[in-house]
């Protein structure tokens, strides 16, 4: 039922998006026959707010431009710094607006002007961007080009807005009162169709928020677009629909740094080609193990395991069906390993896997089952493996200790694997 809903939902998506912008439309028109004033405390409050928000989201863009080279971070990091610092400056010079009485209130604030269309245009050459040059090859040189194309955007911008001759203005009696607003909103329109044309059936969830956080700021300037003077309600409602877009910005930013460290972390941990733990992951556990031991007094066990003919793969059937018996042999030792044993790739087709609380019987019977479900696991060619174990304390009382007997024993074995029909010996080599 659900299904059927979010098909018919992606089918009519186009009308629904229609009917609740003209919704929106509406309420905002009917918004400015409300008699609602704002205290100029609560516009200050959301300046700066807002401000924070700008900054906050900056500093995050550019620690994962320094992690991922991203033009389009970085370019949005200097636009939201720059939109914060001239909605920090109206903060203070909104004041002084009000002081002129009822004409300074009719008349747009220019920061609010610049700020908005400055963090369009750079919506847009983020996109631009984006799709031209992607990625940075030099950050710390580029870092300060972007910071002076930037400006250079900011500074055009004001001087357009202060150059013009047609000031923006109010005009209570007409059916949009602050035309003014419809040239941003257009603006973030096109940056809005631009993020949402990136990459739409593989967005991230984090992609989803910035393109809403982008349809807010037209929604924003839609409902300024009704204003017929300062802090009467489409305004309070614009500046709310503002500072909420940025939360959402910043909250996406945060989710997707959060993703991307513990991406990191994975890559840090495990094996790209498997999935296993890698050789730094193994000595961990190692380690951490042969303390355990020591004070319970219960051995532990290790596997080392070798593929056989690996080299005669790769040249009969090429290195992808190489790689791919690797990844037999991986998924073998991931699906039949205790949730408790470490199973690692420290090698080119050798493996290890760490056994707590397992005696040597047991490291028998674990070499069995692997040995068995890959020869069994029905993908040509067949695939067999030698394995080694040691057993701590008995065989070792050091990680190298334990490696050594292990690859002794796996030695021992190779040359004489032939799938099933060598599980006896397996016993004899561990």
């Amino acid at each position: 039922m659900w299904n059927q809903i979010r098909i018919w939902t992606w089918r009519l998506r186009w009308l629904l998006a229609g009917a609740a912008g003209m919704s929106f439309v509406f309420l905002a028109a009917g918004l400015r026959h409300l008699s609602y004033t704002s205290e100029p405390i609560l516009y200050s409050y959301l300046q700066i707010v807002g401000s924070l928000l700008c900054f906050t989201y900056a500093a995050n863009a550019m620690v994962r431009f320094r992690g991922t080279h991203d033009r389009r971070t970085l370019i949005l990091a200097f636009g939201f710094v720059l939109s914060g610092v001239i909605e920090t400056v109206a903060t203070f010079n909104f004041y002084d607006i009000l002081a002129g009485g009822v004409s300074g209130q009719m008349r747009v604030p220019m920061a609010w002007m610049v700020s908005r269309t400055l963090l369009a245009f750079v919506l847009i050459a983020a996109l631009v961007v984006e799709r031209r040059v992607p990625n940075s090859r030099d950050p710390g040189r580029e870092i300060a080009i972007a910071m002076v194309v930037v400006v250079a955007v900011a500074y055009l911008t004001s001087a357009a807005y202060l150059g013009s001759p047609l000031e923006p203005g109010m005009h209570p009696r007409a059916w949009i009162a602050r035309p003014g607003d419809l040239f941003p909103a257009l603006l973030f329109v096109a940056a809005a169709f631009g993020f949402g044309r990136r990459q739409p059936r593989t967005a991230s969830g984090t992609d989803r928020i910035f393109l809403a956080a982008v349809w807010m700021n037209v929604a924003c300037h839609i409902a300024a677009s009704q204003s017929e003077r300062l802090l009467d309600a489409p305004f309070t409602l614009a500046q709310l629909l503002k500072v909420t877009s940025y939360a959402l910005v910043l909250g996406g930013a945060l989710l997707d740094n959060a993703r991307l460290f513990d991406q990191v972390r994975q890559l840090a941990v495990t094996d790209s080609l498997t999935g296993l733990s890698n050789y730094r992951t193994l000595i961990s556990v190692m380690d951490s193990e042969i303390q355990r031991s020591r004070r319970t007094g219960r051995s532990f066990a290790v596997l080392l395991l070798d593929l056989d003919g690996l080299k005669g793969i790769n040249d009969r059937h090429g290195h992808l069906v190489g790689s791919r018996a690797i990844c037999r042999l991986a998924n073998v030792l991931r699906v039949h390993s205790r949730a408790m044993d470490t199973a690692a790739r420290y090698g080119g087709d050798e493996f290890a896997v760490v056994l707590p609380e397992a005696s040597s019987e047991a490291a028998t019977s674990v070499s069995r089952r692997i040995c068995e479900r890959l020869a069994k696991d029905g993908e040509v060619p067949n695939v067999t493996v030698s394995v080694g174990a040691a057993v701590f304390p008995q065989d070792g009382e050091t990680i190298d200790a334990l490696f050594n007997a292990a690859d002794r024993a796996l030695y021992g074995m190779k040359g004489h694997s032939d799938g099933i029909q060598t599980l006896a010996r397996i016993a004899a080599c561990l």
